[in-house]
């Protein structure tokens, strides 16, 4: 009988520890949200359906995408931050809003802390093109060409704040050249008028470019990792080309809320990583341009302490302001 008591007596604090436990294991109870920043279609847009229909095959929830557009991302990302830390709410997050979007615009509702980072969903190659018609046929010619002819030389963007910006005021940084930034609303648009010789060059995503490449229309110098793309393993990088460490590399991040249960974002890395292993998913992914990521959160973490410290250094020096 006294045991019995005993028992009893400890009955209810046995179950508070455990119910953490419990509560971990029976995520996710009822569906998950996935913000998207941007409109339907896009990369972020794919990777959340694709990740999403994954994870909710694996948890046996649905992952349901919502689109919540506009401030270049920054509305959405706002509400994947502050949203309630309970692994209910997730969001597809590109580098540019968590590592440079907080240096460039002065008060942006969120900070990177706000968001806990889940994992790397996938990286897009980045490539410096110039126009067919520019006289410079590898990087060394082209900064000894802007030498020569300081502030004469244009590179597009498809935005003020946006990788392909930053990756060229990087190169001027770097190269300690004169360009003329001309911003435009959207990739369309800035590649068309490079195609067209309107402006000089502009770095862009491998799968937009290569069809001009290959037509002849654009020259290819080199590429913004730091290792050489398969899609053309002869070209090579701007960082072996006299630019030590030169990367502008773009990337998508699957992440949630800061204070989500630690439990519940390493199940998320985990069926994640796995998704992004299978080979139907990773020709998903080529379909795209994209190139699947993987790691643990704590990686992902130290990648947006490097890319957060390297893209606000840019910004300072080159007084970078947004559009």
């Amino acid at each position: 009988m006294i045991q019995r008591r005993l028992a009893l007596a400890f009955l209810p604090l046995l179950l508070a520890t455990a119910s953490p436990v419990l509560h971990a294991q029976a995520y996710p109870a009822k569906p998950v949200r996935v913000i998207v920043p941007f409109a339907p279609g896009g990369p972020a847009d794919v990777l959340a359906r694709v990740t999403g229909q994954e994870l909710a095959d694996a948890l046996g929830q649905p992952f349901v995408v919502e689109n919540k557009v506009g401030a270049a991302g920054n509305i959405g990302v706002e509400q994947i931050a502050k949203a309630m830390p309970d692994g209910y709410t997730v969001g597809i997050v590109p580098v540019g809003n968590v590592a440079v979007n907080p240096s460039l615009f002065p008060t942006l509702p969120y900070k990177a802390s706000d968001l806990a980072p889940v994992v790397m969903l996938a990286t897009v190659e980045n490539v410096l093109v110039v126009n067919a018609d520019v006289p410079a046929k590898s990087l060394k010619e082209l900064i000894a060409l802007a030498k020569q002819k300081p502030g004469t030389l244009s590179f597009a963007s498809p935005g003020a704040g946006s990788q392909a910006h930053l990756a060229g005021e990087l190169m001027a940084l770097e190269a300690d050249l004169k360009l003329i930034h001309v911003p435009y609303k959207g990739i369309g648009p800035a590649l068309n008028d490079v195609v067209g010789g309107q402006v000089s060059m502009m770095f862009g995503a491998m799968s937009a470019v290569l069809p001009h490449v290959k037509s002849g229309k654009l020259r290819a110098l080199g590429v913004a990792s730091l290792k050489r793309s398969a899609a053309m393993p002869d070209l090579p990088t701007v960082a072996e080309q006299g630019l030590p460490k030169f990367e502008a590399v773009s990337w998508y991040a699957l992440m949630a809320p800061a204070g989500t249960p630690a439990a519940i974002v390493d199940r998320l890395n985990a069926e994640a990583a796995r998704s992004l292993a299978k080979p139907a998913i990773q020709e998903k992914f080529a379909a795209q341009g994209l190139e699947p990521g993987g790691g643990k959160p704590q990686e992902l973490a130290a990648s947006i302490r490097s890319e957060t410290a390297r893209w606000s250094e840019v910004i300072r020096k080159q007084n970078i302001k947004p559009d």
